[in-house]
């Protein structure tokens, strides 16, 4: 049997589910709200909270430990060396404490050398070098090193990060934010000099898609101002009752000046529901225009097709 230090177990103690496998096992890790996943191999296994959960055989936990030995049927030993060294360490925060705590410390995870696979995992969806180039340059965007993902940066208006959001790489789809992240600083392009537009998308590569047409026609991309919402906006039932994404509300404080907002956002059911929310929960003194891609679901499906990246028949279903 394989010796651990008593450091190692603590350390391995300390590492929830959730953080493992966004950093260890991306491919595993399946998104189902913006704070409940599932993995690919047990749908019936529930992460939300810190805490994790198999319905179907009635046990859960909340450390990574107890999963590869209660899930995985690893030895202690083997599930603590599985786990050190790899994943972030990330104490579990009671869902009550998260609540009176300050802001929590953004974890963003190590830099690799270079970005050769983000990049070229960027132009394969038409997104423009200089665009990429500016993000690098800015801090926005970067290489993950030990799983070689996009990470999105936002940062506050004093430009501390404060937000990163994960994109796989390697032909998997997945996606997550890192730990700690706060959404009311996701990731954004300020215009080059004061404008008083906002152009809103749900997502990072949204909002680097619709910066490569504006190129692409000889436009200023950096024009306007750009940010994204960090994920799909799901508005309550009654929408009445729903707040407008943090998101926005914080980029139109800090921008004050700001008086037109452009909706970009999905051509399904989700994003012209949230895009009529948002026209109806912002006061009148906003000028908002609801403009989805023209064709395809999202801005980036819209640029494939502009580009002739996607087979003619995908492009007939659209």
């Amino acid at each position: 049997m394989p010796y651990v230090r008593p450091e190692q177990i603590e350390q391995a103690k300390r590492v929830d589910l959730l953080t493992y496998l966004q950093t260890c096992e991306p491919h595993e890790l399946v998104r189902l709200s913006d704070r409940v996943y599932t993995t690919r191999s047990h749908d019936s296994l529930k992460i939300s909270n810190g805490k994790w959960c198999w319905w179907s055989r009635g046990i859960g936990g909340r450390s990574a430990l107890d999963y590869l030995i209660k899930v995985r049927g690893m030895t202690f030993p083997e599930a603590v060396m599985r786990i050190d060294g790899q994943a972030v360490v990330v104490p579990p925060v009671p869902s009550k404490a998260r609540e009176t705590a300050g802001p929590r410390k953004l974890l963003l995870p190590e830099k690799n050398k270079s970005n050769d696979r983000v990049i070229t995992y960027l132009r394969g969806r038409g997104i423009h070098g200089i665009l990429i180039d500016y993000c690098i340059q800015t801090g926005r965007l970067y290489e993950s090193r030990h799983r070689r993902n996009a990470v999105f940066v936002g940062f506050d208006p004093q430009g501390v990060p404060r937000y990163g959001a994960l994109r796989g790489t390697c032909g998997n789809r997945f996606m997550g934010d890192v730990s700690g992240s706060d959404k009311r600083f996701s990731f954004s392009v300020p215009a080059k000099d004061k404008s008083t537009k906002l152009h809103l998308f749900e997502s990072a590569i949204d909002l680097l898609s619709y910066g490569t047409l504006e190129l692409l026609s000889s436009r200023d991309w950096r024009r306007e101002n750009c940010l994204s919402l960090a994920g799909i906006y799901k508005p309550k039932k009654n929408i009445e009752e729903s707040t407008p994404p943090a998101a926005l509300m914080q980029y139109l404080k800090a921008y004050p000046h700001i008086t037109e907002i452009a909706l970009h956002l999905d051509n399904d059911a989700a994003g012209r529901l949230a895009a009529k929310t948002i026209q109806t929960l912002l006061p009148s003194t906003y000028a908002i225009s609801d403009e989805p891609p023209k064709r395809g679901k999202d801005y980036n499906d819209y640029l494939k097709i502009t580009l002739g990246i996607r087979r003619p028949q995908e492009i007939e279903r659209l």
